[in-house]
């Protein structure tokens, strides 16, 4: 059940109740009985826990074939550059 925030029309008392969202609010103030009025609050925030809440979850199996042959390409492009770690030898120096 969710939390309600209200605040008395008399005292201005702020409290919270909880409550079905079906279930028609007659909220009283605890400190003085009067009638509350239900304030529009942010609310909570949502964590998503487990597997199942990302998008690339759900990659299209063509997507995850154009990845790999992506991947592929890449790979053997990578292992055709020249290797620039090893230094050239100019001449006699």
């Amino acid at each position: 059940m969710p939390t309600y925030e209200y605040e008395c029309q008399e005292c201005g008392k702020v409290f919270e109740r909880f409550h079905k969202m079906t279930q028609k609010p007659r909220v009283k103030c605890p400190k003085c009985g009067a009638r509350a009025k239900k304030l529009i609050g942010t609310g909570a925030g949502i964590i998503f826990k487990g597997e199942g809440f990302y998008a690339t979850d759900y990659r299209s199996s063509e997507y995850k074939e154009a990845e790999k042959k992506e991947s592929q390409s890449s790979k053997e492009t990578s292992s055709k550059k020249p290797d620039k770690t090893k230094p050239e030898k100019k001449g006699d120096d």
